[in-house]
């Protein structure tokens, strides 16, 4: 499925969305985040069937940021701060908070240079991988911007305050191997193998018990603003919707048998 410069594709259970933009290294405009919204509205109507997202750029590029190209345009990010304080709260946000909320597992296939909002939109996922040539930046402090899209609250709870600000103030390269020293990602591959280990982890997800998973992804997104008396009650009010599932009943069912469960995400 196209959209305005992405791409949607689906392997089974697994969605495939991708920034495709080449000509501005997936660089993001009103006109990408429109159809990134168009493309999760598909992945809703297929909700049923979708059990894990992967996230990736096409080309040599993840995503590179907001797209400056053309910036007296309406339809890219204007120079201007209000612009770009606007861009954030009508774009922006609720791309991020529908990521947030999402019913699955989201994949996040670093396959480039991922900066500014590209460094957000990765670190989204639940599980980063990234090539070995890839690498993040903060490029905020390079056209004069503070870091947005959510990167001051995902960054100091990752790898700390001090890391975190001087990422932001000094606007240097992290490269994906010092990335995954840090704690920041998860897996580095080499470039050639990247994708082929994506869709492996996809799969493997994809076929776990989605509605768990989901629950999973929500007590972690939830803990860093709760108290651990909040934190308790959210993990018993979410085993109390996951011992519900066909998915537990086939689960200890097959952990009795000695066999493989077959989650169907129920």
């Amino acid at each position: 499925m196209q959209f305005k410069h992405v791409t949607l594709d689906f392997d089974g259970p697994v969605a495939i969305l991708k920034l495709d933009h080449q000509e501005v290294m997936n660089a993001v405009s009103i006109d990408m985040l429109g159809g990134l919204g168009e493309a999760l509205d598909a992945i809703e109507d297929k909700r049923a069937e979708v059990r894990c997202l992967v996230i990736t750029g096409a080309g040599r590029a993840f995503c590179t940021g907001a797209n400056l190209q053309g910036r007296s345009s309406s339809n890219n990010m204007s120079q201007s701060g209000k612009g770009a304080g606007a861009a954030l709260e009508t774009a922006f946000h609720p791309f991020l908070r529908r990521l947030r909320k999402l019913h699955c597992p989201i994949v996040t296939s670093v396959n480039g240079p991922a900066a500014g909002a590209g460094m957000s939109f990765a670190l989204m996922g639940d599980m980063i991988l990234c090539a070995k040539s890839s690498y993040f930046l903060q490029a905020f402090r390079r056209i004069g911007l503070v870091p947005d899209c959510g990167s001051t609250w995902l960054l100091p709870r990752v790898i700390g305050k001090a890391r975190s600000v001087e990422l932001s103030l000094l606007g240097e390269k992290l490269p994906a191997e010092k990335a995954l020293e840090w704690g920041l990602v998860n897996r580095v591959y080499d470039d050639s193998e990247l994708w082929a280990e994506t869709m492996k982890l996809a799969q493997e997800l994809a076929n776990g018990p989605t509605i768990a998973l989901s629950l999973i992804r929500k007590l972690y997104w939830d803990s860093p603003e709760n108290s651990f008396e909040e934190q308790l009650n959210l993990e018993f009010e979410s085993q109390r919707i996951a011992g519900s599932t066909d998915d537990f009943k086939e689960g200890v069912g097959a952990f009795l048998e000695k066999r493989p469960a077959k989650f169907q995400g129920k």
